[in-house]
């Protein structure tokens, strides 16, 4: 599955209030997964899912689940309400049967939030930040089973 996060800055007077990482996505998850299927329901989950990847930048997530326990971590993830204190909420992007095909629609979006990104920020753009989302770029690329 490939996943966006949407974070709800308002009255935190925080521009970019989280960093997202793999860590803090996965223990949402499983968080989410506890509370609305019971034990059974995370220990059935557990064993498939992992979070592949997260752009912190971008907030788009790759995660790899059995098809077996696909609908019940999409509904967890549908569910998630926040991720430390702050409010998120997760968007469906794309969903496949193979982590290829979602590499692929990731780079897509990816590479279509960048150029927004750059036309946005215009001459305020850093070399720390192409630095960083070549460095995604690289990592989303390397993506494998």
């Amino acid at each position: 599955m490939v996943m966006e996060a949407f974070f709800d800055a308002t009255g935190k007077g925080q521009a970019d209030p989280l960093v997202l990482t793999q860590l803090n996505v996965t223990k949402a998850i499983r968080d989410s997964i506890q509370l609305n299927f019971g034990e059974c329901g995370i220990a059935a989950s557990l064993g498939s899912l992992q979070v592949k990847y997260v752009n912190p930048i971008t907030k788009l997530c790759v995660i790899r689940v059995s098809r077996e326990d696909h609908q019940k971590v999409w509904a967890a993830i549908t569910m998630v309400r926040s991720i430390g204190k702050i409010p998120v909420s997760f968007n469906l992007r794309d969903v496949s049967g193979s982590i290829r095909a979602c590499k692929k629609a990731a780079l897509e979006c990816e590479e279509a939030k960048f150029e927004y990104l750059k036309l946005a920020a215009g001459d305020r753009i850093t070399p720390k930040f192409l630095e960083t989302m070549e460095s995604c770029f690289d990592k989303i690329k390397g993506l494998e089973s």
